[in-house]
């Protein structure tokens, strides 16, 4: 396992957004992301902050079932 990049919530939207992801809204410094696969809806709540902290980041990365390389440095 590589070592997870530090990304803003706007760049952790972008990449979710690249797969599948739909913003459905937003309240104050949080989006809400959701992916439809037939009956069933993943929901993402995603911080808009500058810097996303390690457990934060992880948590989406978690809750969305996207593969953890897709945040990872290079």
């Amino acid at each position: 396992m590589g070592r997870l990049r530090r990304i803003s919530g706007r760049e952790a939207c972008r990449i979710l957004e690249e797969h599948g992801f739909v913003q459905v809204r937003q309240r104050g410094s949080h989006a809400v992301l959701q992916r439809r696969e037939g009956s069933r809806t993943t929901t993402v709540p995603v911080p808009l902050h500058a810097e996303l902290k390690t457990g934060t980041l992880l948590s989406i990365v978690r809750q969305s079932g996207l593969p953890r390389r897709l945040f990872e440095s290079t």
